[in-house]
């Protein structure tokens, strides 16, 4: 699974896709392709899903092991 932090992150608020597609506006089709990597995330939802989530981009790219949003 492409964007694994995804799940984990919905789940762990148990949410379920529909739920955080309703956030996106957008399908619940639409979202679980973004969760299982068959298509990738727009920069501007990965953003939008790093709010909601309130963690860093890098994180749910896995880039970085560190949750936190990197403030200036």
């Amino acid at each position: 699974m492409k964007y694994r932090r995804l799940r984990d992150l919905r789940e762990d608020r148990d949410w379920n896709q529909t739920t955080v597609a309703r956030m996106l506006e957008m399908s619940q089709t639409g979202y679980s392709k973004y969760e299982t990597g068959e298509n990738d995330i727009p920069t501007q939802v990965l953003i939008r899903l790093a709010r909601i989530y309130g963690t860093s981009v890098d994180y749910l790219l896995g880039e970085t092991d560190n949750p936190k949003r990197y403030e200036e």
